[in-house]
């Protein structure tokens, strides 16, 4: 099965360097290209991509309008790719919708592997880039205390566990840390996932920071 992508992405020399990195991986199809957000809805919406890579600054609409619009009106899945450093609004991203994100100076094979993994369903949020999202908004206080929400029905271990995802641990590392199983691990992370509504990893990760547990 062949993945279909719409690039989006307000530099043609980014969109044209990723075409041509893409254009050679035998199950990934460039289906389209966009210049502003407001241009990805439209051609989310007319050629139904399974997989949208959206920058955030953009003009005309950014890339977290887009992609909360594309969320409700399509069903693509959405990679942020941006540059993280100087962007504080990936959280806000997440929480439109995004099912991962990566940044601009992440090797092709990870870009590739984003892209298969949500297309799969599932959601991409690379460990380090968690913890280093989790800094960013701890230092700056950019999540209000209005955000704060408080977890509920979930037992101690499995506490311990969302506070681990939170803090952008993998499985394998959830695992060695408490010093259970690996298929104990995604027990318990598939039971969070159920109890807390949550459509993937990512928004486990926000519901972590958000109930201060990170």
């Amino acid at each position: 099965m062949t993945i279909r992508v719409l690039l989006a992405d307000d530099q043609p020399v980014v969109r044209a360097g990723l075409r041509m990195l893409i254009n050679d991986i035998p199950d990934i199809e460039i289906v389209g290209e966009a210049g502003t957000g407001a241009e990805a809805v439209r051609l989310a919406t007319d050629l139904r991509p399974d997989v949208v890579v959206m920058d955030i600054r953009m003009p005309v609409m950014d890339g977290i309008e887009a992609t909360r619009l594309i969320k409700t009106g399509t069903p693509a899945s959405v990679v942020i790719l941006t540059t993280f450093d100087d962007d504080e609004n990936v959280y806000a991203s997440l929480h439109a919708g995004a099912s991962g994100f990566l940044v601009k100076d992440m090797v092709l094979d990870d870009i590739v592997t984003a892209v298969r993994v949500v297309a799969a369903g599932d959601a991409l949020i690379a460990p380090g880039v968690t913890r280093r999202l989790i800094q960013e908004f701890t230092g700056r206080g950019a999540v209000p205390a209005r955000r704060r929400r408080e977890i509920k029905g979930i037992t101690d271990r499995e506490r311990e566990v969302l506070t681990l995802i939170g803090r952008g641990m993998s499985n394998a590392e959830i695992a060695a840390h408490l010093y259970i199983t690996m298929a104990t691990t995604k027990s318990h992370v598939a039971r969070l996932l159920t109890k807390l509504d949550a459509r993937d990893r990512v928004q486990l990760v926000i519901a972590a920071y958000e109930s201060g547990m990170v």
